[in-house]
């Protein structure tokens, strides 16, 4: 039980929710636990309201142990400027705009709702000793009005105005014209008078990351931006507006706003009591159903395909398996019935590729498993052909995997084997064949190499053979001259 948030409403709505909430829910413990003084002391701090709307605080009464359960904030809520969440969802311009609502009527909605602490934007009209006065404009944070044309001015007393020095002027910082962003520190409801601060311990904890003081254009809300251009559309209408916004058109909308609002789309409470996510299996949630219907839709375009792909029209075959793919991505039938028009075309490597994704998603599919063996056996006679071997062997090996009976791999592996098998030894018979070459081309060149050798040896030999008679025959003439010499003396 959330009890700040019973506090809250009890606070609120006065005695009158007091009573309501014990008597309609008498049989609830966790209401009734609650202590009478705990719920007195959230009365005292109730404003003056101008009238108690019955029926809501019936409405309260009834659904508070819907309304103050702890599931309505089952996760943390995001926290986004104005800027970051302009594409998030619809922001649209106030309400009023679009109404024709009577400036008192406005004025007087307008100081009902206000209270301290909220966030207003003005430009301010004049500059006193005291403070400075600003016309205020729209409003920030999380109200929305359309408050410009309502003339409302608020006093910035000089002490709100926070000082950068001790002998600073701290209204030297503002000119007349400037934009302010300010919180509200007190509301005269009954003389309709505000003061405002620029002070942000003024700003309640939610409101804390907003920056007050001097602001550009670029600053104010989207809603106010927005609210300037329609001026010259009053004739629009709120839905028609409504669907030119870029928001709107955000397919995340629902899961941001649900986001923001702290509320989980999986375990989302609801006010009505048939409604409540206890009463409810997981196949009864959007994503369950919206994944049966995807699955219908797309086993319709398969069947076309298939009546397409009997007719000979195989063009208008594929273009049904790729819508149904398009609605289910991992609906097994589309990818079993693009895979083998992709095996008729001879496209195999992404008939395989396909009939791999519908095993994946479902590994007992009897068609699947066989189409992708027969596949795997053809795309291993390519590879056959290509001379890329072990591509080949290794289809067979995973087309026998999912099949061991399937004899076609058997055989056509078997067959592989062999003609590596021969390929091996033929490969090895060359290498020695090339081997022996070498060693006979070696031999050869040795034998040449000492032919040569042996016929320089001889024709040296020859060589010293000739010079050695030469010399001899030198001698002998030598001896014949000294002997006759001799002789003749």
């Amino acid at each position: 039980m959330n009890k700040d948030l019973m506090r809250q409403s009890v606070g609120y709505h006065g005695p009158a929710l007091l009573s309501l909430l014990k008597s309609e829910q008498y049989e609830n413990p966790d209401i009734q636990s609650i202590s009478t003084e705990f719920l007195k002391t959230a009365i005292h701090h109730r404003k003056a309201r101008r009238s108690d709307n019955i029926a809501i605080q019936q409405f309260v009464a009834r659904k508070a142990d819907l309304l103050f359960a702890p599931t309505w904030k089952s996760m943390a809520s995001t926290d986004l400027n104005d800027e970051e969440t302009e594409d998030y969802y619809a922001i649209m311009p106030p309400i009023e705009q679009l109404m024709e609502v009577p400036s008192d009527d406005k004025r007087q909605y307008f100081f009902r709702d206000i209270e301290r602490g909220d966030i207003v934007i003005g430009r301010v009209t004049s500059i006193r000793d005291f403070g400075f006065f600003v016309m205020l404009i729209s409003l920030g944070g999380d109200l929305v009005r359309d408050i410009e044309s309502l003339e409302i001015t608020a006093l910035c007393p000089i002490r709100d105005v926070p000082s950068h020095g001790k002998h600073e002027d701290p209204m030297s910082y503002f000119q007349v014209g400037d934009l302010i962003r300010a919180a509200l520190k007190d509301v005269d409801r009954y003389h309709e008078r505000l003061a405002v601060t620029l002070h942000p311990s003024a700003l309640p904890t939610h409101l804390s990351h907003w920056k007050l003081g001097v602001i550009s254009r670029e600053d104010l809300p989207t809603y106010y931006r927005r609210n300037a251009t329609l001026g010259n559309h009053v004739a629009e209408t709120y839905d028609t507006i409504l669907h030119q916004t870029l928001g709107f058109a955000n397919p995340s909308t629902v899961e941001y706003l649900l986001g923001k609002l702290g509320i989980s789309e999986i375990d989302s409470p609801s006010l009505m009591r048939g409604l409540q996510s206890k009463n409810f299996i997981g196949d009864d949630y959007a994503a369950a159903l919206r994944k049966k219907q995807s699955a219908s839709w797309a086993l319709k375009c398969v069947k076309t395909g298939v009546d397409h792909f009997k007719a000979g029209r195989h063009v208008d075959a594929m273009n049904e398996y790729n819508k149904a793919l398009e609605i289910d991505s991992n609906n097994v039938e589309a990818l079993v019935a693009r895979g083998a028009l992709y095996a008729t075309k001879g496209s195999l490597s992404k008939a395989i590729s396909d009939f791999d994704l519908a095993l994946e998603t479902c590994p007992t599919h009897r068609n699947a498993k066989k189409y992708l063996c027969q596949t795997l056996v053809e795309r291993g006679g390519q590879l056959e052909e290509e001379e890329m071997l072990t591509n080949a062997e290794n289809c067979y090996k995973k087309a026998l995997k999912l099949d061991q009976s399937f004899g076609e791999a058997e055989e056509a592996l078997q067959k592989l084997r062999k003609r590596m098998q021969k390929s091996i030894e033929k490969k090895e018979k060359e290498t020695r064949e090339e081997e022996n070459k070498v060693e006979v081309s070696s031999a050869e060149k040795l034998r040449k190499l000492l032919k040569e050798e042996k016929r320089s040896v001889g024709e040296m030999v020859q060589f010293f053979e000739s010079s050695t008679c030469l010399v001899n025959i030198i001698s002998d003439e030598e001896k014949k001259k000294k002997i006759n010499f001799f002789i003749f003396n």
